[in-house]
């Protein structure tokens, strides 16, 4: 099992080298970079110029917006620069932030995101190998890569691609084409894990190449936890709140559908229309935030995560402590949680 850190949303690139190396001190496996308030690749870039053994990825790079032949391009650089270290996470969006805070063009999600890797995967192959780039599909067409214009070839692996899935056809297309997932933070519950993501991901996975490895799948659960009761308080109202914004949305009302709280989500939803916006986390009753929750002392995270992951997931994160002087705790917590999940 591995154990990666989550970057805050709001870390700008002049503390992402410092924050990196924190994470790397603790003994995470790696470190999950945001594509949101500040862009994906310059954080991932900062991160691995300033770290020697940690992997960074991406979770997740919003990837219609951006051309293939552009992310390959960068990919590839990161790829070069930290000897294999690097991880792409890639991720649709929503409809009306692609066409409207991007002004891009939006694309049917499975079917666009499909193309994009098969893409991707030929610019990536034409790179290493130097063979001509013939890629033609409905959405993108890319035939034209002089030998000024191809990086070439690198000694690291090629970039592993991982991508953010929530409806039934994107997790169908990580079971067939993609190296792993990363869930949305709204779909770690165990039941939900158990009942809707991993059957489908597996009914996908019937049409996966011959020898391809099966998909790692990534448990982006959000973790309150603290040395003292007081300050693990004080984190899950804080992620009662980030989950009360997330329920809002009704992509993620799937999970809230399996437990019968559709209706929550409808009256988040109401409730961002009227602007009421700090009254919602109180419509999350504690039973609705320990389905998606982690909460626990440091002492107590390695039975906690082993009895809601062990067997599900090959991968999940764990809460960087806000303040630095718990990072001796949470690194000797890290310790713990792979002896019992190993």
């Amino acid at each position: 099992m591995e154990i990666f850190a989550v970057t805050p949303e709001n870390l700008g690139l002049e503390a992402m080298g410092a924050f990196a190396q924190r994470v790397e001190a603790m003994g995470y496996d790696g470190l999950f970079v945001p594509d949101a308030i500040h862009d994906g690749f310059l954080l991932a870039g900062q991160a691995l110029a300033t770290t020697r053994r940690l992997r960074v990825g991406i979770s997740v790079l919003v990837a219609f917006p951006r051309s293939p032949m552009n992310v390959a391009l960068a990919a590839w650089d990161l790829q070069r620069l930290s000897g294999g270290r690097f991880e792409l996470g890639l991720g649709t969006q929503i409809k009306q932030n692609i066409e409207d805070r991007y002004s891009a063009r939006w694309l049917p999600p499975a079917a666009g995101m499909r193309e994009y890797l098969g893409a991707l995967r030929a610019i990536f192959h034409s790179f290493r190998t130097r063979e001509p780039l013939n890629f033609v599909g409905e959405y993108y067409r890319f035939t034209r890569l002089q030998p000024f214009f191809n990086p070439g070839p690198i000694d690291a692996p090629d970039v592993p691609i991982m991508l953010g899935a929530v409806g039934p056809k994107m997790l169908n297309l990580v079971g067939e084409a993609a190296d792993g997932m990363h869930t949305h933070p709204t779909n770690t519950s165990a039941r939900y894990l158990r009942e809707a993501i991993l059957p489908q991901v597996a009914a996908g996975a019937a049409r996966r190449a011959p020898g391809l490895p099966p998909p790692m799948i990534c448990a982006n659960e959000l973790v309150a936890s603290g040395p003292d009761d007081a300050t693990v308080g004080f984190e899950r109202e804080r992620f009662r709140g980030m989950l009360a914004f997330l329920f809002s949305t009704p992509a993620y009302w799937p999970s809230l559908e399996l437990f019968g709280w559709q209706d929550i989500g409808e009256r988040l939803l109401q409730m961002t229309r009227e602007g009421r916006w700090q009254e919602m986390p109180s419509l999350l009753s504690d039973a609705v935030v320990d389905e998606f929750l982690v909460s626990g002392r440091f002492e107590v995270l390695p039975e906690v995560l082993a009895s809601r992951f062990q067997g599900l997931v090959q991968r999940i994160t764990l809460t960087v402590p806000p303040q630095p002087e718990n990072d001796r705790a949470n690194a000797a917590a890290i310790e713990a949680i792979r002896r019992r999940l190993s």
